[in-house]
């Protein structure tokens, strides 16, 4: 496989990003949405997870294919970004139309980055304008790294961010991620600038420097933020026709790539989710052989993504943790 012309999700077409963020507030919104609505899926893996309007992603409820998927900072509070969302795509006239009335879907997932030093006394919550924001700001190209729903994300002891990265498989098809690293475990081994996603990496794309030579793979690290802070959040989507029960199968395997990036992830403290979203544009040629290459890409590629947001990650004022890139050892 290899990355897709932006190495963004949005190399999957027909899908676009959009971001929001208040530096004051040290948080924001990431929306992904498309111009026509889409399958998607979720699986949940952490034991503290916020989410909206996810019972209706299962295989068995009734409704098909929603209108955007939205990430958000703000722990509860940051669920009601959706509102946002929805209101910005019920203006442009979308929703699923259900007699006169129109109602867009837009399930969601939160991080918590409530104490991550950033303003939160707050008149009014300021969640559904950046949704709003992040939705009318959907478009092929957005930034990685301290934006959006990233940026005021935090890791067990760097500075996390917003993430994605894209592979394009031999039979044509592409996969992309898009990820909030908010996570209590470590992107990095140790204390060190390498990354436990080093081996899945492609081109040089978050600074290339492989494993180290030793690193204490059985060690026992404690916690190093308290219940309820953390969470990684992600959405990988791909071009291929898949329904609900397939796009679930592929958020399911998709995990591995937080496992394969975040040491240690899916832990009691965070609430790992992965949504997974189709735009059906490709037919699948071959489906045991399709669906088989495309779990294997969607965790490396989610596993590249993590590393990504967190190589990206820009210093600001008050940070409370070190950024990557001003790491020397």
């Amino acid at each position: 496989m290899r990355p897709g012309p932006r190495n963004l999700i949005t190399d999957v077409t027909g899908f676009q990003v959009g971001n929001a963020h208040d530096p004051d507030l040290r948080s924001g919104v990431t929306v992904l949405t498309a111009d026509q609505p889409f399958a998607a899926a979720v699986h949940v893996m952490g034991g503290a997870p916020g989410t909206r309007e996810t019972d209706l992603l299962a295989p068995d409820k009734l409704v098909a294919q929603v209108n955007a998927l939205c990430l958000s900072g703000g722990s509860a509070f940051g669920l009601a970004a959706c509102d946002g969302v929805m209101a910005g795509l019920l203006a442009d006239g979308r929703g699923f139309a259900i007699g006169e009335a129109r109602v867009p879907v837009v399930p969601g997932a939160i991080v918590f980055d409530l104490l991550n030093g950033g303003r939160k006394d707050w008149a009014a919550n300021p969640y559904p304008a950046l949704g709003r924001a992040a939705y009318h700001a959907a478009s092929a190209d957005f930034a990685i790294g301290s934006a959006g729903a990233g940026f005021g994300a935090m890791t067990g002891w760097l500075k996390g961010g917003l993430g994605s990265a894209s592979a394009v498989l031999e039979s044509g098809i592409t996969v992309g991620a898009l990820v909030v690293v908010n996570a209590l475990g470590s992107p990095t081994v140790g204390d060190s600038r390498h990354f436990w996603a080093a081996p899945w990496e492609l081109g040089g794309e978050f600074g290339g420097l492989g494993l180290p030579e030793s690193f204490p793979a059985a060690q026992e690290p404690p916690p190093t933020k308290r219940q309820g802070e953390a969470t990684t959040i992600a959405i990988v989507a791909t071009d291929a026709a898949l329904d609900k029960a397939a796009l679930q199968r592929l958020a399911t395997v998709a995990h591995d790539g937080l496992a394969r990036s975040l040491v240690p992830s899916h832990t009691l403290l965070d609430g790992d989710l992965v949504f997974a979203a189709a735009s059906g544009a490709r037919a699948l040629a071959d489906p045991l052989a399709d669906n088989f290459a495309l779990g294997h890409a969607a965790a490396c590629t989610l596993a590249r993504a993590v590393a990504r947001a967190v190589h990206a990650a820009t210093p600001h004022p008050g940070d409370l943790q070190p950024c990557w890139r001003d790491l020397t050892t």
